[in-house]
């Protein structure tokens, strides 16, 4: 899939990187960055990665280099609401 020319800002998506081999277990790696887009200009995407939804991770500005890009893929904004037990 190639990446768009054009991402709006505020978008939220979904981007794959790859992150090389492992050398342990010599098998390709992903990083999945779920957030919002600040910008693009082609070779690099800079994001606003949302908070972990357990708390863990807060929420964090990204730059992604464009050639370590697999797919992009929007996604809807996080409900605000929690589900019942």
């Amino acid at each position: 899939m190639p990446i768009p020319n054009e991402i709006p800002a505020g978008a939220r998506i979904v981007v794959r990187t790859c992150e090389g081999v492992d050398p342990k277990d010599q098998r390709m790696k992903f990083r999945d960055y779920v957030g919002h887009v600040r910008s693009w200009d082609g070779q690099t995407l800079e994001m606003t990665r949302d908070a972990a939804a357990n708390g863990s991770r807060p929420e964090q500005r990204v730059n992604i280099p464009a050639d370590t890009v697999v797919t992009i893929k929007p996604v809807p904004e996080r409900s605000m609401t929690r589900p019942r037990p």
